[in-house]
């Protein structure tokens, strides 16, 4: 027995001797028992046989494979733990060409592993890749395509194993392989596949699943946590994606936060896209915004919560790319951002008329709300976009906005409620974007196109929209920040306590006020007197004056300010539109709290003493002629005002000797200020001619029926019909006052008045002829188009009529 036992070692020897070298040395890596581990010494040979001879590699790596493949059949883990270690260390020794089929039996063992159903095996599978992710080949594979590990990386992120741990497990190893493939792909040219949309949307829900699955326990695992290092690898990929590839992925993103239903509540994708916009690069930025424009544009009828997540999600995204390029994305965004507010209030004015009709009234109010939060949200969305924009920017998003704003003499003229909504979602928006302008010159921040849509919003019937029309206004006008110092309506004791920062009036601002100073100040004229103003409208109205003293008030303009504040007083006086008392009293007191401040901020002694006098008495015997007692809720207001108490009121001469001095036209102060006639006066609702004359027409049709007046002729009415000395010193006023306008009056004035003039014959002179003037009746036919087809109508001679002249 001893001697077979001797004859059967020796055959089994010459075997051995027989195999191929390389295979001898994988077998003795080999224990006897798996639980030995890798032997070192035998290692340490086959990694200097595979150094030494490189082309034997793919042969090594074939036969490691063939024992892996069969002991994973066959459930000898501890003999594969070796063999993946063995693999691992023979790559990271070797870096030679003939590496080149050495992976591709590397990665193919790598592929059974992560086949397999063990998890330690997945993971070993998944460790070993990455370790093979982070060897840099000096020569790129034309043909490797990783498609299978980025399905089953995907998978493994997806796990939804029983045992929390394992799930855990298998998880973090999906992520790290999904890292692992990122890395390895996409530095190489001839990988850019992996960017194409069929692998993004396997990479990109991967991740965002794991960082969605974030629990606070799990915090505590830093680095194996799946949520942060799911994070991790999005960041990563995001920062490696160049300009061509980030439509591929940032889309599978939306796709995702579709799916799970994230945009309400949205904190998750606000998250995200923070992720995305500060881990992409900064010239890249416009393509997010814009996949996020399209796809609010995707959802434009979905819920409105759904939208207004989105919106809030396009803030974030448009806050951080403000800071760095945007891109010619500006005007695309914030025409989109108008388009679906406009959008917003015809769903809000669709479900209130609904609910007026007899639909629930919950509900309806329910989505009415809902809106509301769409619109504000947009709302913030063009402010805070707006405000981080460059002055050049900035200015023509202001045009851009207000060329959307709805105004009078547009086919959008009658305010209903849906133009009155809109007018003030857009205004709301102008008010954000003109925050912290700065204009260098207030030409440009308040161009022709610009000024002349907002004065006509500022004359409008709501006392609403002329108050967004002044904060506008503050905003631009206000470039020293002086606004908050002057909030309220208030008698000032001491101005120079303020602090006011201004600086001298430029040359261009002065050729802005003399072409355009007339028109601000009708407009503040008008809107003082409309029947519906509040405190607001008075605080906001001393507010805008205030602002125009200091930043654009020169000699010239500063009486050009005192002439409109005594003819507001005048006409308070006056009342010859049956104003309420309220009203008459609050332009009292919004005269007396702004001469006070101008005859401070110009330090005019006389001036000021002559109005601490009047607001003194006012304060003895008429408080409610002043800001602070008229405003209160139970101020008692008077029947009328007493006109004869000249001591209650501002004085033109007073005044005018005051500033007799040099440096002011006092002279210009006797010329009473009116306001220009534009065509505005037209186009809105106050009465112009014609509506005059269809008013009593209308009252005249109407009274007659009742009864017929008549007036009994006497001689005293006869003798006064024939008396025309009153009408003849009349005539001599008036001539005398004309006279006085032309030599005193600024020419700016005097122009516009003649330009008005002008327009309202040219418009009468139009109508005229339109009605009076006709093509002569011919024999040969007039053509005439109706309903798209042209007619010929001939008139034959014989019924023709001429003139008695040319008949012989």
């Amino acid at each position: 027995s001893e001697g077979e036992k001797n004859t059967f070692q020796g055959v089994c020897g010459c075997c051995g001797r027989c195999r191929p070298r390389y295979k001898r040395l994988v077998d003795n890596i080999f224990p006897e028992d798996p639980k030995d581990g890798l032997v070192k010494s035998d290692m340490e040979k086959l990694t200097f046989f595979a150094v030494s001879a490189p082309e034997k590699l793919d042969r090594i790596g074939e036969y490691l494979a063939e024992r892996l493949s069969r002991d994973v059949v066959r459930h000898r883990y501890g003999y594969v733990v070796i063999a993946m270690e063995a693999l691992d260390q023979l790559l990271m020794a070797c870096h030679s060409q003939s590496i080149k089929p050495f992976v591709e039996s590397f990665l193919h063992m790598v592929a059974k592993l992560l086949e397999s159903k063990e998890p330690d095996l997945q993971v070993l599978g998944t460790n070993s890749f990455v370790k093979f992710a982070n060897i840099e080949e000096d020569t790129p594979s034309y043909h490797r395509r990783y498609d299978f590990f980025v399905s089953q990386f995907s998978a493994m992120c997806h796990s939804t194993h029983e045992d929390p741990e394992t799930r855990t497990r298998i998880r973090i190893a999906g992520i790290k392989g999904l890292q692992g493939v990122v890395r390895k792909t996409v530095n190489d040219e001839l990988q850019a596949i992996i960017w194409e949309p069929q692998h993004m949307d396997k990479l990109i829900p991967s991740m965002l699943f794991n960082m969605q699955d974030n629990d606070d326990t799990d915090r505590a695992g830093g680095e194996e946590n799946p949520a942060a290092l799911a994070e991790s690898c999005f960041r990563e990929l995001l920062g490696r994606a160049a300009y061509g590839n980030m439509n591929n992925a940032v889309r599978p993103v939306l796709v995702h936060l579709d799916n799970h239903r994230l945009w309400d509540p949205n904190e998750f994708a606000v998250s995200c896209f923070r992720i995305i916009m500060y881990s992409i690069q900064a010239q890249h930025s416009h393509h997010v915004i814009q996949q996020v424009l399209n796809h609010l544009d995707t959802h434009s009828k979905n819920t409105p919560r759904v939208r207004a997540g989105i919106v809030q999600v396009l803030l974030e995204t448009v806050a951080i790319a403000a800071k760095g390029s945007i891109g010619p994305t500006v005007l695309e965004v914030f025409n989109t951002l108008l388009k679906h507010l406009r959008m917003s209030v015809d769903f809000e004015l669709g479900e209130g008329s609904r609910r007026n009709s007899g639909t629930s009234l919950s509900s309806g109010r329910g989505k009415e709300n809902e809106e509301r939060i769409v619109q504000n949200a947009i709302i913030q969305t063009i402010g805070f976009f707006g405000g981080n924009l460059p002055d050049y920017q900035r200015a023509e998003v202001m045009m851009f906005i207000m060329g959307k704003v709805p105004v009078y003499g547009t086919p959008c003229h009658t305010l209903d409620t849906g133009t009155k909504r809109i007018q003030t979602m857009l205004l709301s928006s102008l008010i954000m974007v003109t925050s912290g302008f700065k204009c260098k010159t207030m030409s440009a921040g308040l161009p022709a196109a610009f000024l002349e849509p907002l004065c006509s919003i500022s004359l409008m019937e709501d006392s609403e929209l002329r108050q967004l029309v002044l904060e506008i206004l503050h905003n631009i006008i206000d470039r020293h920040d002086n606004r908050a110092k002057l909030r309220g309506i208030r008698i000032i004791p001491n101005v120079a306590a303020l602090k006011i920062k201004r600086e001298k009036i430029s040359k261009q601002d002065v050729v802005f006020m003399k072409k355009h100073g007339q028109q601000l100040y009708r407009h503040i004229y008008l809107g003082s007197k409309e029947e519906d103003n509040v405190q607001k409208n008075f605080e906001l109205l001393f507010t805008a004056l205030a602002l125009l003293t200091i930043e654009l008030a020169n000699e010239e303009v500063v009486i050009d300010l005192i002439r409109l504040s005594l003819a507001l007083q005048d006409m308070a006086l006056a009342n010859e539109e049956n104003m309420p008392m309220f009203i008459c009293c609050g332009i009292m007191a919004l005269v007396a709290a702004y001469l006070n401040f101008l005859s401070q901020m110009i330090a005019n002694p006389a001036f000021c003493q002559h109005v601490s006098k009047v607001i003194e008495l006012r304060n003895m015997d008429a408080p409610y002629l002043l800001p602070e007692h008229v405003f209160r809720e139970k101020c008692v207001l008077p029947e009328s005002l007493d006109r004869e108490d000249s001591g209650m009121y501002f004085q033109t001469t007073d005044i005018a000797d005051a500033l007799s001095g040099p440096g002011y036209n006092a002279e210009r102060l006797g010329v009473a200020y009116v306001p220009q006639v534009t065509d505005e006066d037209r186009l809105t609702r106050r009465k112009s001619f014609v509506d005059t004359i269809s008013l009593q027409v209308d009252i005249l049709s109407n009274s007659l029926p009742d009864q017929v007046q008549t007036q009994e002729i006497t001689f005293e009415t006869l003798k006064k019909a024939i008396d025309t000395t009153g009408l003849e010193e009349q005539e001599r006023e008036k001539r005398r006052q004309v006279m006085e306008k032309f030599q005193k009056a600024p020419f700016e004035e005097i122009a516009a008045h003649c330009e008005s003039k002008a327009n309202m014959l040219h418009d009468r002179l139009a109508q005229i002829f339109e009605l009076t003037i006709r093509p002569p009746p011919s024999p040969s036919g007039t053509v005439t188009v109706t309903s798209g087809h042209t007619q010929y109508q001939s008139v034959p001679v014989y019924e023709m009529k001429f003139p008695d002249l040319c008949v012989y």
